[in-house]
């Protein structure tokens, strides 16, 4: 997301400096500025003034199996890094305006076929709880008066990454298919509209608060399937939950 975004704001006009996070071993690219994510401290003489901040940053919850110590990565990786660097934009002189944070709609818990959107109440588990301790980490931004965007992202659709692109090989060869009963809803967002999403968030002073990143039309894992297999020309098969080649 983060190299796709600056692309985009690089074609646009604007100026994107991209954070690396500190690291002992770690050069930083010209054009770049340090962010340490424990303090939440950036090399300001490298950042100059800025006027908008995106914050993506946070451990990627589908990358392998949910131990304990990973769980705590996920949860450490998001609201404590978001409630650190808001402290140090808070700090800033002079702020930037906007504070574009990453949200999920994992917010909401499992509400089976329930419509959702941005007023609705919060759900329960580990992932409502993550995207909930996220979303508070912007409250010093907030408070010091920076227009705080909270973006609640849907699964993003890459053929390049992210869930479809993990996906792509198995449904190819004739393996994938859908996830239990197929009955659970799909939110999703290509990651170009993501990325014009975040662009329109920096742009429109009236935009604040919760916002939600998805399509307007979910569907089902069992439409997600049949669709992905029908456009690869493998033949999904509901009574097995797979693709046959």
């Amino acid at each position: 997301m983060g190299s796709r975004l600056v692309e985009q704001l690089r074609e646009r006009g604007d100026e994107p400096v991209p954070l690396v996070r500190e690291r002992a071993d770690r050069t930083v690219p010209a054009g770049s500025a340090r962010w340490d994510t424990e303090t939440g401290e950036l090399d300001r003489d490298a950042l100059g003034e800025i006027d908008a901040v995106v914050h993506l940053a946070g451990e990627n919850v589908a990358a392998g199996r949910w131990s304990d110590a990973r769980k705590q990565r996920i949860r450490d990786s998001r609201g404590p890094v978001t409630t650190a660097l808001c402290r140090t934009l808070a700090a800033l002189e002079p702020r930037p305006r906007v504070l574009v944070s990453a949200s999920a709609i994992g917010i909401y818990g499992d509400r089976g076929d329930e419509v959702l959107h941005e007023d609705s109440t919060l759900g329960q588990g580990f992932l409502a709880d993550v995207a909930r301790e996220w979303e508070a980490g912007t409250e010093g931004a907030a408070a010091a008066g920076i227009r705080v965007v909270n973006l609640r992202i849907g699964l993003v659709m890459d053929p390049s990454g992210g869930a479809l692109g993990k996906m792509l090989l198995p449904f190819k060869l004739g393996v994938g298919g859908r996830l239990g009963s197929g009955s659970q809803w799909m939110s999703w967002i290509t990651r170009n509209d993501l990325v014009r999403a975040i662009a329109f968030a920096i742009d429109r002073d009236r935009v604040a608060g919760p916002v939600l990143g998805v399509a307007p039309n979910p569907v089902t894992n069992l439409q997600f399937t049949k669709t992905l297999g029908r456009v690869l020309r493998r033949r999904s098969d509901p009574s097995r939950g797979r693709c046959a080649g």
